[in-house]
This record gives structure tokens, sequence and C-alpha cells, in this order.
């Protein structure tokens, strides 16, 4: 074995395959695993870790930190529940490309990612530029959202893209790809990109053909429409040759609870024809902009943050109709631009779509939100806690491999996901029972209990409850497939 900076010995690992735990020491020599085995001769520092887990660290499929790795590089909400890389761009919203001069004018849902300030990189490789030049403490995937292509180049997103207009959102795809983009997101289910057809769609992607790349989104639609919006998705997917991501998946409203037997029959048919997979969070809520259709649907609806009406911050819609005498669209109208957390979906579907084996973990948090829905603090612990320890939804193995090697694999990332000798030293330590999250919808903002350390790419980056001043994340680069399709063959 080559010379390591440090042995964690008596480790039972937990490498993000799905095989079975084992005990063994872990040697890290700079950014990579050295050995993996017994070293007992070895000069190195030490660290026993009789009795805790390590595992891969975890890959969060599914953010919106893009503008939030800048602004607060400690990253403490994501490594305090033992994340060391994010996937950033996702529901076709990206920081970049978009134009500074109209930054204090985008529209909902962009300023989710963040403050106008943020919004100042007129090309995709001028945010990657910045991201390597003032790293986080966690690695980055990201993606080009499809929305901000349309806001960037369209006087009026309330109509079908034109053909230059087209050409133009083609020419800055092309450019993210050269820079580093993973591929491309789309939020449908949003105004800015709602009157976006399949068509447009398809041409937007058609650069990942020739680059390569993949397809995540938040779907047209996630209540009754749900099974032609993912056929869309599926369409788009076989058209682009790449692998289909469907975002956050969930059965939205009580109309629609227990539909995830069909849904998730419709993924399993179609990943016999092409590569197609899925992340969640082990919540029966989600949050995002306030929308009286989500409103409508959700049995309890709690306000965010309100521009309109401060103080509705963390209120429940419902409260607030009574207290101000006002109907649904006066309070609407009162409270936007704002955002909420809807609780409008069924647990036992959670379940079965967390349990699902193309499922990966994605917390779809909102890192700026005030008072924001808890699986930002919270997801992954969350899983380790309620799916594994409580309820045996699924084993150890299974959820690490969810978080890690699985999601590793379908982003093309190479030699991380899983512990191998050579690979990045991406690392969580944790008490497996102990392990959980503190996050909840009435106090958000608490870390984790039973993460004991972090490591991305060799350096620690949460110990003894606290986030380091290591910033040792990096932009990572994708690896390209020439196809799809033979990747999923080959397989």
């Amino acid at each position: 074995m080559q010379q390591a900076d440090l042995i964690l010995t008596n480790a039972t690992i937990v490498d993000g395959s799905g095989a079975d735990r084992y005990v063994a020491d872990i040697a890290i020599a700079g950014e990579r695993i050295a050995a993996i085995g017994s070293f007992p001769d070895a000069t190195a520092p030490r660290l026993d870790v009789s009795g805790l887990v390590v595992a891969p660290g975890f890959i969060d499929s599914h953010t919106h930190d893009d503008g939030y790795l800048l602004a607060h590089p400690d990253m403490t909400p994501k490594v305090s529940q033992g994340i060391t890389t994010v996937v950033t761009g996702n529901c076709g919203v990206s920081l970049a490309p978009l134009d500074p001069s109209i930054a204090d004018r985008i529209p909902q849902p962009l300023d989710l990612l963040g403050p106008p300030e943020l919004f100042r990189f007129s090309r995709f490789a001028d945010w990657i530029a910045e991201l390597r030049a003032t790293p986080a403490a966690v690695n980055v995937i990201p993606l080009v959202g499809h929305t901000t292509l349309r806001v960037a180049t369209m006087d009026d997103t309330q109509r079908p893209a034109t053909e230059p207009e087209i050409a133009a959102m083609q020419v800055m795809m092309e450019e993210a790809l050269q820079a580093g983009a993973f591929g491309m997101s789309t939020g449908t289910f949003y105004p800015p990109a709602a009157h976006a057809p399949t068509a447009e769609i398809m041409a937007v992607g058609a650069p990942m053909r020739t680059h390569g790349g993949l397809y995540a989104t938040h779907l047209r639609d996630e209540t009754d429409q749900i099974v032609p919006a993912m056929q869309e998705a599926l369409d788009i997917g076989r058209e682009l040759d790449c692998l289909v991501v469907l975002s956050h998946h969930k059965l939205a409203g009580q109309a629609n609870h227990g539909r995830s037997a069909e849904t998730l029959a419709l993924i399993d048919r179609a990943a016999t024809l092409q590569p197609v997979c899925l992340d969640c969070h082990p919540y029966p809520a989600t949050s995002t902009m306030l929308r009286l259709d989500r409103v409508r649907i959700a049995r309890r609806t709690m306000i965010t943050w309100s521009k309109g009406y401060p103080e509705a911050k963390g209120r429940d819609f419902a409260d607030l109709m009574a207290e101000l005498g006002l109907d649904e669209q006066a309070l609407l109208e009162k409270l936007t631009p704002a955002g909420a957390i809807y609780f409008l979906m069924d647990e036992k579907d959670v379940r079965r779509i967390m349990a699902h084996p193309s499922a990966m973990v994605g917390s779809d948090g909102l890192p700026f939100d005030p008072h924001p829905h808890p699986r930002q603090w919270g997801t992954f612990t969350n899983v380790l806690r309620t799916l594994v320890r409580e309820q045996s939804v699924l084993t150890l193995e299974e959820a690490v491999h969810k978080m890690t090697g699985l999601a590793a694999r379908n982003y093309g990332v190479a030699e991380r996901g899983l512990l191998q000798p050579g690979y990045y030293a991406d690392l969580v330590l944790f008490d497996p029972e102990q392990v959980g999250d503190r996050a909840t919808f009435d106090v958000p903002v608490q870390a984790s209990q039973g993460i004991q350390g972090v490591w991305v790419n060799g350096q620690r980056v949460w110990a003894d409850g606290a986030a380091g001043t290591a910033r040792p994340g990096q932009v990572l680069v994708p690896t390209r497939r020439a196809s799809a399709t033979a990747a999923a063959s080959a397989a």
C-alpha cells in the first residue's frame, strides 16, 4: 500500500453497490481511496470507527443549489446529512445562461434559485468557471435548464418558441454541453415553459445527440394526466437517444393516490425499450411557488415565504384566509410572489416509489426559502431513519445504493459512488442506530444527528457536528456516452 494520509480502522463498509456490509480498514491518500483491507503495520494517522458505517458520500440527485453553492460554499444543509455531490439545474431552471440585465425581473420559478445578484452569468461556462475558481464543500453535477434558455431568448414565454428562438437556444445548449453540462432539464409544469410543445424540447435538446447527455424532467402534470406526461418525457428521451430522469416522481392529489402502482409499471415497461430512472424524496409533501391549482388539491398548504405579506411565512394558507377574511384568489394576490409547501401525496405511494429499483434519492430543497421544506436539511437522514431503521422498507445496503452507486452510474460519473481502491475519497461516516433527521415542517432548519464525519475528495468537511473550512468540491466532468441505447444494450 502507498503511504496514506489517514486510515479509518474497523469500519463497517457499505460500499454503494448494494452488496452486503463487511468490516475492514480504509486508507485515504490525497483525493483517493488508497486501499481497503487490514493495515496493522501502516504508520499513517488512524481513526477508529468501530461500530460505525462508512459509505460513499451521498449524491443528491435533485437540487436547486445552483446559487447556494456560491453564496454559502460551506453547504451545511447538505454536508450535515452526508451529501458530497449535488445535481443542479433541475426542473428546467438553472442559474445560467441568463443576461444579467434581466436578473431583477426574472419570472417564477427562476427566483427560487436565489436573489437577483446571483444571476450574473450570461454563459453557462462563466458559472462553471466561477464554481471552479471559488469551489464549495461539495462536488457539482450541473444540468442546463430549458426554462432558463426560454427566458434568455424569448420576449414572451407564453407561446411556443419560433424557429430563430429555437436556434438561439440550441446555440446556448451546445455551449453549455461543451462547458460541462451533464444534460438538460425541463419544467413544463411551470408558466415560463408550459407553452413549449414537445417538438420544441426535442429541437432544443438536439445537441445532446452529438455531445451526449441526459434528460431530467419535472413533468407537465403529476395529477390526473400524469401518464400522458410520462409518455411525452419518454418520447423526448427516445428522440434524443438519452437517459430520462423522472424528477421527484409523485402522484399529487387524493384522486391520484395509489396510482404509483400504475406509473411504476409504466416505467418498468419503458425500461425494456430505453434508459429511464427516477428520483424521489421520502416526504408526503412537496414545495414550490404558490399556485392555486396546488392549494386546491392539497390537504394542507404552508407558506414558506411571501414578498406581498412577509408575515405569512410558516403559516397555513387556510388560517390566513380566515384571519384576513379573504377568499383563495384574493389571498393569492396578497401573498404573491410566494412559495409554499403542499401536503398532497399519499405515504403508501411515497414508500412504493422509494422502494422501486430505479429510484434515486433527491432532496429537491429550495435553499433560499426563509421557512424551507425540511427536505433541504433532512432528506437523506430521513431515509435512513424512517425507511431503513423504523419501517424496514429498505435495507441499509439498498438505501445507500440508491444514494450513491445508482446515482453515479445514472449520471455517468467516473470513480465515485462506490468504495473501491482508486476511487475518489467521498465518504460519509455515521452511526446506523442513531442517524436521523431533526428537520421538521415546523422547525425545518436543523442539522441531522448521527453523521460523524464527511470527506469530499479526501478532505473532511463535517466533523463534531459542524462544517469545516475546507472547500474541496469539484465541478464533475461527465463520462459522455456515444449512445444511450448502445449503453443500455451493453448493460
